[in-house]
């Protein structure tokens, strides 16, 4: 007789991910393994010590992997002046009000997740912040930290007046005489951002291990942090990784994508040889490098292979930046990929991605097919002639789904702008899936919600959850069905994050990262796919979160 499982989760149903048999009723874990799926012949495995969970009907599925996440980041705005969860400008000021008050000997006012929505072209005042806090430099980047929000004690800091220039990769919002007016872009934000004194180590693991407890609420069980090194005013997470690994504290899987300093070259690759070597720890390591190619739409930094139109419809001369100059890019990339790394693009607007393509085309002529795994994060608007080349490359689309709906950031903020034609083209989750493209899926946390069933609502529906009734569906032909959906937070972010032998799919033989949920969505309408909740995550057959009502 076979020896019995630790773990037993029966009742099902049971959602494999698993081409070979994608539904099943029971899995029996042992050791922190899964070694049996099936039906009722699994329960033979139930011996005296045995935990068995009736799952009563509801799903089970792998864990979610979040492809694209910044969790430090996110624990800390968590514990800043946090401005996420609502776009009403009212309700921003009350609450740095509130922080400020309840902070009195805090030098700097920081936190972030603002909406850009919530002002008259995105663009927030100096002159509000003055009228709250006028005696300490306050600095709140946006939901998406590609912009922040100073006020004038902030700029006075740093210097910044009329006479500053622009740097070369952001902008410095000015009203008509030339004067800022309290909002940075881009490359601009890290003029104020590097006078803000850096949290505490004690700061920055607490924050890591507060994400860690979200991000298994929401039933991730791994991820891939996004940024790995310093950037702007964020930290490095790499120490609170080592940090939690040595404390026993680290729990998920993970993979930490170095940052690539877009100011150097070539030179700092064997500095990231190096730090993969040192940052390769049991559940941490560190084989991606992280290119971010562009900024975004809304301030019209994403790079375009056209130019973006005015307010009043007319063509510009502004077409994006490309931080990195794609002859260059070539070169780091067939570099990089030589050496064994992936490489992790942001590349949001047509001609960022054409070009994080073509710098991956380059890697594969020079140097083969390796199994590296490139992919390009984002996706906001493809060319068409681009769409087949993620599958002929073999570059992964990583796709952050819960941005493809109407919402005002999109409506008054991008499509204006874009203009019909280009605006058609955002998000084609479906046409990429069509193509034979690899999709994998990351939240981009705290930039949106790391809750997948946020996401995965959004690509099966192509409307945002609680969107007001009669709300268009936001271009339906580009739409995934809910298996297809759940694959890619799970199956494929395990591909790009080289996991796929151990997780993504509930197999026999891999480990049991595995999540319970409230339902099963593949029996209730789509529109209620948002509602889904998850009761227990486990990872290698240890509960790492219980809800409260589970």
């Amino acid at each position: 007789m076979s020896p019995t499982a630790d773990l037993v989760l029966t009742g099902g149903p049971v959602h494999t991910v698993d081409p070979a048999r994608s539904r099943a009723t029971s899995v029996a874990v042992r050791d922190g393994r899964i070694v049996a799926v099936g039906h009722d012949e699994v329960r033979e495995l139930i011996g005296p010590r045995t935990e068995v969970v009736d799952l009563k009907g509801k799903l089970l599925l792998p864990g979610f992997q979040d492809a694209h996440v910044h969790p430090q980041g996110a624990g800390l705005e968590l514990g800043l002046c946090h401005l996420a969860d609502t776009v009403d400008p009212a309700e921003y000021l009350r609450r740095i009000r509130e922080y400020a008050d309840r902070n009195p000997d805090v030098e700097w006012i920081t936190g972030g997740g603002w909406s850009l929505e919530a002002f008259p072209g995105g663009a927030p005042t100096a002159e509000a912040l003055d009228a709250i806090v006028p005696d300490r430099p306050v600095f709140l980047p946006n939901r998406d930290h590609h912009g922040a929000w100073v006020n004038s004690r902030a700029l006075e800091r740093a210097g910044i007046d009329a006479r500053t220039p622009d740097p070369a990769d952001g902008r410095i919002e000015r009203d008509a005489d030339g004067n800022p007016t309290g909002m940075l872009q881009e490359g601009a934000v890290h003029l104020v951002g590097k006078l803000v004194p850096d949290p505490t180590p004690e700061d920055q693991l607490a924050a890591l291990l507060r994400a860690q407890a979200v991000l298994h609420s929401y039933g991730v069980t791994a991820w891939q942090d996004a940024i790995v090194g310093a950037y702007a005013n964020m930290a490095d997470p790499a120490p609170s990784y080592l940090a939690a690994l040595d404390q026993g504290l680290l729990t998920a899987r993970v993979v930490g994508a170095l940052w690539w300093d877009r100011e150097r070259g070539a030179e700092q690759i064997p500095e990231l040889l190096a730090r993969r070597e040192e940052l390769h720890r049991d559940r941490f390591r560190a084989g991606t490098v992280k290119v971010m190619q562009d900024g975004i739409a809304e301030n019209h930094t994403a790079a375009m292979l056209t130019p973006y139109l005015t307010g009043c419809g007319c063509s510009s001369d502004n077409s994006g930046i490309s931080f990195v100059e794609p002859g260059e890019l070539k070169k780091y990339v067939t570099e990089l990929d030589a050496s064994g790394f992936q490489v992790h693009f942001h590349a949001l607007g047509d001609r960022a991605v054409r070009e994080a393509l073509d710098a991956v085309e380059s890697a594969r002529t020079a140097n083969g097919w390796r199994d590296t795994r490139h992919h390009l994060a984002h996706l906001q608007v493809v060319h068409p002639h681009d769409v087949p080349r993620f599958r002929a490359l073999g570059a992964s689309a990583n796709l952050q789904m819960l941005w493809a709906a109407h919402e005002p950031q999109m409506d008054e903020l991008t499509l204006p702008f874009l203009g019909a034609e280009r605006g058609a083209r955002q998000y084609p989750f479906g046409d990429l899936l069509r193509a034979g493209a690899t999709l994998a899926a990351g939240s981009d946390w705290p930039v949106s919600s790391p809750d997948p069933f946020q996401a995965i609502h959004v690509a099966v529906n192509r409307v945002s959850p609680g969107a007001p009734e009669g709300t268009p569906e936001f271009l339906p032909g580009q739409r995934l069905d809910l298996g297809t959906a759940l694959a890619a937070h799970t199956a494929g972010s395990a591909h790009v994050n080289h996991l796929d032998d151990i997780t993504g799919s509930i197999t026999v033989g891999k480990s049991a990262d595995l999540v319970v949920l409230d339902r099963d969505p593949f029996a209730g309408p789509p529109e209620e796919i948002a509602a889904t909740r998850v009761l227990e995550t486990f990872v290698e057959g240890r509960r790492v979160h219980t809800a409260d009502d589970a």
